[in-house]
């Protein structure tokens, strides 16, 4: 299992401008110094915020702008379009009932993005 992935974890879309953190409600949760997430905190702008600018011909607002820019890729604003939980999660980890997120899940995004933990918002320790 890699780190567990908590509130304010650093999330980066690959086809997304900047990096942004994932959002957590602090409601039923186990507290490891912020929230710990679980596999359904995946909703768009409630957990998955902007990544700023979209370059993705998959995204309609990208290829209209860029159609109208004669071809030439148009970026254009991030409204990330998730419709499923993070994969794989931690299935044998359970935190309110659903699987934990570690940095080594991924979740989907419908324009073709795929978003990443970068930090998980939690690192282990060693101790000497």
């Amino acid at each position: 299992m890699g780190s567990q992935a908590t509130a304010g974890a650093i999330l980066q879309c690959s086809f997304g401008a900047v990096p942004a953190s994932l959002g957590v409600l602090p409601v039923g949760r186990v507290f490891v110094g912020a929230p710990a997430a679980t596999v359904m905190d995946s909703l768009p702008l409630v957990n998955v915020p902007s990544f700023g600018l979209c370059s993705c011909m998959a995204n309609p607002d990208v290829a209209a702008a860029t159609s109208a820019a004669l071809g030439v890729l148009t970026p254009m604003p991030c409204m990330p379009a998730t419709t499923a939980p993070w994969t794989p999660g931690v299935p044998d980890v359970l935190i309110g009932g659903q699987p934990a997120l570690d940095d080594a899940s991924k979740l989907a995004c419908a324009w073709g993005g795929q978003i990443a933990i970068v930090a998980p918002g939690q690192f282990a320790m060693q101790v000497s």
